[in-house]
């Protein structure tokens, strides 16, 4: 069964239609951009009992403020110019994005000032994306956490500034809602999270990522928590520091000795992972394209792959479709602005099997896409809307 659900987004007076992968409620009619439809992918896989929510996450919620446009790296002592700016909800929020505009169910429980960039961030999260913000909480009096990145020569500076939520300092209910997955990203030096496990035994598949451990410790105890988990997403930098190897694969390997399913993100090389129940192995080649931003890119890899394996696809699918996400949000600038829905990856397809632009036995392992993803989509590339504080909603 396909669900085709879109919305546009209306605070933005420029450029066509954004497309929204979003879930269609009961007794609504189908919505369509332009005769568009949009996926469901677990469509196939969906019964009814199962529960409201298809992913769970939590985390800090900051307002990215994003300059483009730089020429290089700002010199001290010099005023820069950047050609372009936008902003959007950024941390947590990049992933909860991207898992809602591949269609899935999205639940965050996340912490919101009360100021005008709170507002901002929660109007854009619930009414344009519409990820289910009800364990998420407004604290009064707090101001949100901010982030500005500069994106320049392929890479981006950040600068980041913030304090502690006051109390209750949990964010996360210590029973999350009933959901297909769980999203759980690992602190460095921090206690366990009860949480992950107590999700875990009420039947959610918990995904897990990891913070840079900026002490340099890399203990092997931060991990404990994969104790619960059915993945664990690390890059090969972490992969490789938590496992003391100089190889990304051998760190893939022995992480899977702790975790189901490891998955090593090898950056431009593509992606590596071991299934330690079935003894398979798959690696998946990263697709040439011409990198503006990385912000993010982690984050949709993550949600890509989490939408493949709750949609019971071939572990090499799943890193393929992970890859090719990736790769079309690091060609636009920011976090979740980036983050591509399935119009993008339609289009894109489409794109690539009428140029030769990219290698064709790489195309190969895309082939999938064929069986998967709705027809007669717009050219590539399209034109997208970018969000700004400031624009007035349409009367």
């Amino acid at each position: 069964m396909i669900r085709p659900s879109v919305r546009t987004d209306k605070r933005i007076p420029a450029g066509p239609p954004r497309v929204r992968s979003l879930r269609t409620r009961p007794g609504r009619e189908e919505p369509r951009v332009d005769d568009q439809p949009v996926l469901d992918p677990l469509g196939a896989v969906r019964t009814p009992d199962d529960p409201e929510t298809d992913v769970y996450l939590t985390g800090t919620v900051f307002l990215d403020i994003i300059f483009t446009g730089l020429d290089s790296a700002p010199v001290r002592g010099t005023e820069s110019w950047a050609r372009g700016m936008g902003s959007s909800p950024g941390g947590v929020a990049n992933m909860a994005t991207a898992l809602a505009r591949l269609g899935l169910r999205t639940c965050l429980a996340a912490a919101f000032g009360d100021d005008v960039y709170g507002d901002y961030c929660w109007d854009s999260l619930a009414e344009g994306e519409d990820i289910d913000l009800r364990p998420s909480r407004k604290i009064p009096g707090w101001h949100s956490p901010v982030t500005v990145s500069m994106a320049y020569e392929g890479e981006r500076t950040m600068v980041s500034h913030g304090h502690e939520a006051p109390p209750p300092e949990e964010t996360a209910p210590a029973c999350p809602p009933p959901s297909r997955a769980c999203v759980a990203s690992l602190v460095p030096g921090r206690p366990r999270q009860e949480w992950i496990g107590t999700a875990a035994r009420h039947g959610s598949r918990v995904f897990a990522d990891v913070g840079w451990d900026e002490s340099g410790r890399w203990d092997p105890s931060d991990l404990s928590d994969l104790e619960h988990c059915d993945a664990f997403l690390p890059n090969a930098a972490e992969a490789m520091a938590y496992t003391r190897t100089d190889c990304p694969r051998a760190a893939a390997r022995k992480l899977a000795e702790l975790v189901p399913l490891a998955v090593v993100t090898l950056g431009p090389e593509g992606a590596y992972a071991v299934d330690s129940g079935t003894g398979q192995c798959a690696e998946v080649p990263a697709l040439d394209v011409e990198a503006l931003d990385p912000t993010g890119a982690g984050d949709v890899f993550v949600a890509a792959f989490v939408t493949g394996a709750l949609a019971g696809w071939p572990l090499a699918d799943r890193l393929a479709f992970a890859c090719l996400t990736a790769a079309l949000s690091v060609q636009e600038f920011g976090g979740s602005l980036s983050a591509p829905g399935w119009i993008e990856i339609a289009a894109w397809w489409q794109h690539a099997k009428a140029y030769d632009d990219q290698d064709r036995t790489a195309l190969r392992r895309y082939a999938f896409l064929d069986d998967l993803l709705p027809t007669g989509t717009r050219r590539w590339p399209l034109r997208r809307a970018v969000p700004t504080i400031g624009f007035r909603p349409y009367r």
